[in-house]
């Protein structure tokens, strides 16, 4: 008797914007595998009942993003390290009967700088921008790469502060007025905030202090060059688009419910810009 087809999900309120069933897809047909990945729009009030029907429902397990990443923190019943530190989980699967959960946004942050700038991480000072979920990953990401100092910019200082709190080691809060003088010695600058990003105000500051060694990266990946990126390579700085962590953090999931490790190829990268530009 031949086995089910392996079914998985990614849920979250609103979803239909996400591109997530077209990477999965993709390699469901690159690796010839019998399975489904599927968007399902769960609202925050459902979603605890969703979670813990997921045997009834087939699943083997799935996806988790806006709203639900603390909420799944909160319900599942074992979490891996990088969920335990991050605070959030993006990544949710059965385990004995068990909902296990992990955050693979970090691997995919780190990930996406191997692949598209070789040897990043041999920098030793980070500028983050904002303090919210994202930020987080990327400061994880970071301190497992073993960074001197990551530096929390944020608007509101205290939210700075309570990530420095969180992770402590190596991190430091900021205040936004403090940007200048901190660029002056960064390596690496990456925007972790939603400014930039398409129906978003601009990230409006100036690279003029950074050092020429610097790297820019960005987070947004609509649009794919970002005000903050296309000012930085003006400035004839390396920098490194968001769009790769989304693709790179879905490695670790595919590989968890189908057992096979996916490669980030140019032919998916090219599929999903084609999508973003079609602006469907």
């Amino acid at each position: 008797m031949a086995e089910a087809p392996i079914k998985a999900f990614v849920c979250g309120h609103p979803i239909k914007h996400s591109r997530s069933p077209l990477i999965h897809g993709y390699w469901l047909e690159k690796y010839e595998l019998d399975g489904s990945y599927e968007a399902i729009d769960v609202a925050p009030e459902d979603f605890a009942h969703f979670l813990h029907t997921l045997h009834e429902q087939g699943y083997a397990g799935g996806n988790v993003t806006l709203p639900h990443k603390e909420s799944a923190f909160k319900i599942v019943e074992k979490l891996d390290g990088a969920a335990e530190k991050i605070g959030a989980v993006n990544t949710i699967w059965l385990e004995n009967g068990h909902l296990c959960g992990s955050n693979t946004d970090a691997y995919g942050f780190a990930a996406n700088l191997d692949q598209q700038m070789a040897g990043w991480d041999s920098a030793r000072t980070a500028v983050l921008l904002g303090a919210g979920g994202a930020a987080r990953a990327v400061i994880h990401a970071l301190q497992e790469r073993g960074f001197d100092e990551i530096r929390i910019v944020n608007r509101t200082e205290a939210r700075a502060r309570d990530l420095q709190a969180r992770f402590g080691g190596t991190t430091s809060a900021h205040s936004w007025e403090a940007l200048d003088d901190l660029l002056a010695s960064t390596d690496l600058l990456v925007n972790t905030t939603s400014l930039g990003m398409a129906g978003s105000a601009p990230l409006s500051i100036s690279l003029d202090p950074l050092p020429d060694h610097a790297i820019v990266s960005d987070i947004v990946y609509v649009p794919l060059q970002t005000p903050l990126l296309a000012d930085a390579q003006e400035r004839g700085l390396r920098t490194v688009e968001g769009l790769g962590m989304l693709l790179h953090q879905a490695v670790a999931a595919f590989e968890r419910w189908f057992g096979v490790k996916p490669e980030v190829t140019g032919e998916l990268r090219q599929r999903i810009i084609d999508d973003l530009r079609s602006g469907k």
